[in-house]
């Protein structure tokens, strides 16, 4: 097995034998797709960065590219073109020409977990990578968390209480380095077919850490 590189997993990154079960079998069912840890989307150089849970497995396990290829990313992309952190038209593929400006797109897991459910263990495992992730952005000064498994990876990451920033949607938590940690319900399709995330309470929340950052 291929070692993880300390910045970002390999292809083959053997830390959670789960995951990497999962991933030999979409392999071996589905050898097109990338079957593969997603790579951070977006420049180092972002003010912005937004952590979501892990890649679904027909959207960016699929493509490659966090949020694409499912119902979330229709959402969310939308919404940071109009706010003009992004460039291009979306198009559910990794290859439609979209350019983000002012922020980088990750996940908290960068391996799809079966049903969508990564376990405690795997998501210390992954954690890392986050913290390297941050580390590596000069020039950041706002985290957006997509849903409360995001939130609380992102907490642990900067050595942050979970008691002291409770999980609200819309909420502003100050952390350390003067960085802002926005958060917003996941735009998952149960979240938004049920009503309890709406395109407007998306947008509102995006924006208001996005004025905070400016």
């Amino acid at each position: 097995m291929t070692a993880c590189n300390p910045q970002a997993p390999g292809v083959d990154c053997p830390r959670c034998p789960r995951l990497v079960a999962y991933r030999l079998a979409l392999r071996r069912d589905f050898p097109d797709w990338a079957n593969a840890p997603v790579p951070s989307f977006g420049p180092l150089g972002a003010r912005l960065l937004v952590v979501g849970l892990a890649p679904g497995v027909r959207g960016a396990n699929r493509t490659g590219r966090p949020f694409t290829g499912d119902y979330a990313g229709d959402l969310l992309y939308a919404t940071l073109i109009d706010l003009g952190l992004m460039t291009g038209v979306f198009d559910r593929r990794a290859d439609d020409g979209l350019t983000p400006i002012d922020v980088r797109i990750t996940n908290a897991v960068r391996c799809v977990p079966p049903e969508n459910k990564p376990t405690g263990p795997e998501q210390v495992a992954c954690r890392p990578f986050l913290a390297a992730e941050i580390a590596a952005m000069p020039a950041l000064r706002g985290i957006l968390a997509l849903g409360r498994v995001a939130h609380e990876a992102i907490l642990r990451t900067l050595g942050q209480p979970l008691k002291a920033h409770p999980f609200a949607h819309g909420a502003l938590h100050p952390m350390p380095g003067g960085l802002l940690l926005g958060e917003s319900y996941h735009c998952s399709r149960y979240n938004q077919n049920t009503g309890r995330l709406t395109n407007p309470m998306f947008r509102e929340a995006v924006t208001r850490l996005v004025e905070a950052i400016s």
